[in-house]
């Protein structure tokens, strides 16, 4: 009894000194995003990318990414969606930015999802990209040359086809833009499983 007491006041003395947890490592959490060239199952990584996870969760709950489109396609490199409305209103993102999170030993591999970004790497909000093809020229390079890759955070682990499909879509200039594919690609909702 005298023991049982002691190693739980010594367990007690380790979680207030922040030593231990007694809680389970991060589960992966699933997203449905329904698009109007099929459905896709979506696995995040909240313990790789916890921070951009969340983001990506917030606008999910905001439905911020209802009704936008997929509105860049380049074959053998990626599609890029999260921002444009299907008459290409850019919809401004309620959140701030996002710290790269791209030191998390994830690759942006084919069908992964990532952060897209501006040229600093601390700028992501609400654009996300799908690798269509093996990148690793867009993985963390050094933390010698202060270099910053693009946060892989989730993977598309149904629904590919999808994404094949898209990513073969033909592509024109629009508004300016590169790559926006002929054919509108609407994401029409965005839900947790």
């Amino acid at each position: 009894m005298l023991r049982q007491v002691i190693c739980g006041a010594l367990m007690m003395g380790l979680l207030a000194a922040g030593a231990v947890s007694l809680t389970a490592p991060s589960e992966t959490i699933q997203v449905i995003m329904k698009t109007s060239k099929g459905d896709l199952t979506i696995e995040l990584y909240p313990d790789k990318a916890p921070a951009t996870v969340a983001n990506f969760l917030k606008h999910v709950d905001d439905k911020f990414y209802d009704g936008t489109i997929f509105h860049r396609v380049i074959p053998d490199f990626m599609i890029q969606g999260g921002a444009y409305t299907a008459n290409f209103q850019k919809k401004e993102p309620p959140f701030p930015f996002v710290k790269n999170e791209s030191l998390n030993g994830l690759k942006n591999e084919k069908y992964t999802l990532a952060a897209a970004r501006m040229g600093e790497p601390h700028t992501h909000q609400n654009q996300f990209f799908i690798n269509n093809t093996d990148n690793s020229g867009l993985d963390f390079p050094s933390t010698d040359d202060g270099g910053f890759g693009y946060c892989v955070f989730g993977k598309v682990i149904e629904g590919t086809a999808v994404i094949d499909a898209i990513s073969a879509l033909r592509t024109m200039m629009r508004r300016g833009m590169q790559d926006v594919p002929r054919e509108t690609v609407t994401i029409l909702s965005v839900r947790r499983k």
